[in-house]
């Protein structure tokens, strides 16, 4: 009996370790609105999921296309008669018609500034699976990568849970508004080394999640530079690249590479998908785009582990072919996520909740720093508890996104519609407003500045409105605070 009841004895070491994060309040947040999902009729006062990262603004375009479409599906009348040919098909290259459409509206994505080759495209099952897949191929167990932070939670599942590797955050803080600095950079690869980890590469997101905010190109030309210098990978993960929703435009890692910038472009990867930009997460298409061919080579025979369906393939193909509906869906999409950022962090602002500038993703990082009693991450996680369980509204602590600071969330504004999404301002509102969240002044010496009067430093004023030269101590892009109203 003892043999049984033992888990350690019956499974492997992965199967029973904590390494995927569901026990992080990230996931705890998904958990407690499964438990209790909000209905405007069935169950009103459930919790509203502002935790997850799903773009839902425009499914009616997509919906309306597929109707006009039949042809595209083989599991229609219109489209049965290629049914045998997509159904038997197994290569994992890929359906050639696949990968042309992926390259192409990739290439538009980014303004048509670069083109992509389709040869160089391997699929994988998700954004997850592309992540995990560049992590077997550049990397050994106990190797490491440099990780901006904040940064997405489930990193730590994708790159590190099976494959032994290791994250190494480079701290970015709202002194300077969560600016990438070279000096941060250099920091985190000299702690590193000093504690015997190797470093194999820098791991990006850009847009960022969950900041929303996009690195400039003096960031990325400084990235390559030092990722070249120490002869190390950067892996670019560019999943938010189509929900970029105003100014600045947003700038691929690819577009640095065909400037004259010395780099070895063998060392350089990015990671894409159609989950957030098109927001397709069910059909689980992720993709990786290298321009080293031993990295394709590798990759290719490991996405036989999580190929995407030739059914969804076959379908995709024919969407992303259509060079009308791409071009209006990216145009509608961008001024949808406008005017919901606009129209949801408009109306915290006006309570005093203030959050940083973004015009990327499908979020905002809130400001909460003025409810805790105290800068500590558990006066956080008690502030989180009372969201959850009191206001039930599904917004991610910061000390899950690795944030150095106690008091940011994340809150996601796309997954939802307008009536709901009312509902969840309010109920901010009403939390914010009542005797239990009095705002309690901060220490001076840790965050610099009265938070009653502003939610921005100098320093950050100053980044914003004075064009600074590159310096190994200067920030790399800038991300102003918004001022609260």
């Amino acid at each position: 009996m003892g043999l049984f009841s033992d888990k350690q004895n019956l499974l492997s070491k992965i199967a029973i370790n904590e390494g995927h994060g569901e026990n992080s309040p990230y996931f705890d947040g998904w958990k407690a609105y499964d438990s209790n999902p909000f209905h405007p009729t069935k169950n009103p006062g459930g919790v509203i999921q502002m935790g997850l990262a799903e773009n839902q603004l425009c499914f009616d375009l997509i919906t309306e296309w597929i109707k006009e479409h039949p042809e595209a599906s083989i599991c229609t009348n219109e489209g049965a008669d290629e049914f045998k040919d997509i159904a038997i098909f197994q290569d994992y290259h890929g359906l050639p018609a696949f990968r042309n459409a992926i390259a192409k509206f990739m290439g538009i994505v980014r303004g048509n500034k670069v083109t992509f080759d389709p040869n160089n495209i391997v699929m994988s099952g998700g954004a997850t699976g592309a992540a995990e897949t560049i992590s077997f191929c550049l990397a050994d167990p106990g190797d490491a990568f440099l990780v901006p932070s904040p940064y997405y939670p489930a990193f730590d599942r994708d790159i590190r849970w099976r494959t032994g590797v290791q994250l190494v955050p480079v701290t970015c803080e709202s002194s300077n508004c969560f600016t990438l600095s070279l000096t941060a950079l250099e920091a985190a690869y000299k702690k590193a080394q000093e504690a015997g980890i190797k470093v194999k590469g820098l791991f990006i997101n850009n847009p960022s999640n969950p900041l929303g905010t996009i690195l400039d190109r003096k960031t990325l030309t400084g990235i390559v530079r030092f990722i070249n210098e120490k002869n190390i990978h950067l892996v670019c993960d560019e999943i938010y690249a189509a929900t970029v929703f105003s100014q600045p435009d947003f700038i691929s890692i690819s577009e640095i590479l065909e400037e004259e910038v010395e780099c070895n472009r063998n060392l350089v990867h990015i990671l894409y998908s159609l989950s957030k930009d098109m927001g397709l997460p069910g059909f689980r298409v992720g993709i990786i785009y290298s321009y080293n061919k031993q990295v394709i080579l590798c990759a290719r025979k490991m996405s036989s582990f999580g190929l995407v369906s030739t059914q969804t393939q076959h379908l995709i193909a024919s969407l992303l072919s259509d060079d009308g509906f791409v071009e209006r869906f990216i145009t509608e999409s961008a001024k949808r996520l406008a005017f919901r950022h606009k129209t949801l962090t408009g109306g915290l602002s006006l309570i005093g909740i203030s959050s940083l500038k973004s015009n990327a993703g499908l979020f905002f990082w809130m400001d909460l720093r003025r409810l805790l009693k105290e800068p500590t991450e558990e006066a956080e996680m008690k502030l989180w508890r009372i969201i959850i369980n009191e206001v039930k509204l599904n917004v991610s602590p910061g000390s899950s996104f690795h944030c150095s600071e106690p008091g940011w969330f994340r809150v996601c504004f796309a997954n939802m519609d307008d009536k709901t999404m009312e509902v969840a301002l309010q109920r901010i509102r009403q939390f914010v407003l009542q005797d239990k969240a009095v705002e309690v002044p901060v220490k001076k010496q840790k965050w610099k500045n009265n938070l009653r009067l502003s939610f921005s430093s100098l320093k950050c004023e100053d980044t914003m409105m004075t064009p600074r030269v590159m310096t190994p101590n200067s920030p790399l892009p800038h991300s102003p605070l918004v001022r609260a109203v």
